[in-house]
Order: C-alpha cells, then sequence, then structure tokens
C-alpha cells in the first residue's frame, strides 16, 4: 500500500521551483520586451513584423509551458501532457471548423452583382 504523502512532498512534486519560476519570468520578459522594440523601432513591416511577432509568441508560450505549467515534468504516464495536446485539438477543430463555416458563408452570401454570368 502506497504511503500517504505529506503536503510539503505533494507542493514539491506538483510545484516548481524559484529557478524555473526566475527563469520563466526573465525569459517572458525579455521576450515581451523584444517583440514591443520590433514594433516600436519599426524594424520589420507588413507580414515579415506578424510571421516575427507570431514567433516570439510561440516560443514565450513554450517556455509558459515548460516553466510556469511544469508540462512534461510529471511521472509517466504523462496524463496531462496528454490532455493538453488532445484540448489542444479540440481547440484546432473548433477553430478550423469556425473559419471554414464562416467563409462558406461568405462564399454563399456573395452579392449576386459580384458575380460575373458566362
Amino acid at each position: 500500500m502506497e504511503e500517504e504523502l505529506s503536503l510539503k512532498e505533494m507542493q514539491k512534486t506538483w510545484h516548481g521551483s524559484l529557478r524555473s519560476y526566475l527563469i520563466g519570468f526573465i525569459a517572458s520578459l525579455l521576450l515581451t520586451t523584444l517583440a514591443f522594440l520590433l514594433v516600436y523601432g519599426q524594424v520589420f513591416s507588413g507580414p515579415i513584423l506578424i510571421m516575427t511577432i507570431s514567433g516570439l509568441a510561440l516560443v514565450q508560450a513554450a517556455f509558459q509551458l515548460k516553466y510556469f505549467l511544469n508540462l512534461g515534468k510529471e511521472e509517466k504516464p504523462y496524463w496531462e501532457t496528454f490532455i493538453f495536446f488532445f484540448m489542444l485539438l479540440i481547440l484546432l477543430i473548433i477553430v478550423c471548423g469556425s473559419l471554414w463555416i464562416m467563409h462558406d458563408l461568405n462564399v454563399r452570401m456573395m452579392n449576386m452583382e459580384t458575380i460575373a454570368y458566362d
């Protein structure tokens, strides 16, 4: 039979250390500041700026998942990681499905004057 874990032992398994929180916080600050300076300094423009900021946002999301949510640090069978990726799959299905429906409705409701007749 398993022993009951004390509150301190449970916190150690579920919470990160001060070091990991500081690494995540400093990385988030640097990435946010970098994105702000790219826009403020007008280093890039148009699609390049959007792709750069999107890339920085993805890197920041990865840092937050690793250092704040401690995703992937749990013991096997990695249920939290599995549930997180399943949630991402469901979110992707909902967003893509909604965009697909809205696009289809837009095509079907076009003004008849804009449609060219043969």
